[in-house]
């Protein structure tokens, strides 16, 4: 009978604290997004994820030179022999490489040819 009675009241009080809990961490939501900080820690982590234009060059096997064709090409040869080897990985930063090296092409006025 008290073991009974004492696991019912184990039960309750976990329901009471994870109640109190979520109700904590929506407040921590709601406080971080009026002060700015959620927006902060996003950039952040985007900005420490990506990659460099040497960085880029480095993994397509291409120079400050060649043109957007030839990293298209480069691209494209290794994207696809990743994709048959199974290197998910390597490929998918084969495809951020060429992303940015895209977005450089463009800002420079250079475009995209293809």
């Amino acid at each position: 009978m008290a073991g009974r009675i004492l696991f019912q009241l184990i039960v309750a009080g976990s329901g009471v604290v994870a109640r109190a809990f979520v109700q904590a961490y929506r407040q921590a939501l709601t406080n971080a997004s009026k002060s700015g900080v959620a927006q902060e820690t996003i950039q952040n982590s985007i900005r420490k994820a990506g990659m460099t234009e040497k960085e880029a060059r480095l993994i397509l096997g291409v120079s400050d030179g060649s043109s957007f064709e030839e990293i298209l090409k480069k691209y494209n040869a290794l994207f696809e022999n990743n994709h048959k080897n199974g290197s998910f990985y390597i490929q998918s930063k084969v495809q951020r490489a060429k992303e940015l090296l895209e977005k450089v092409y463009q800002e420079n006025g250079q475009g995209k040819s293809g």
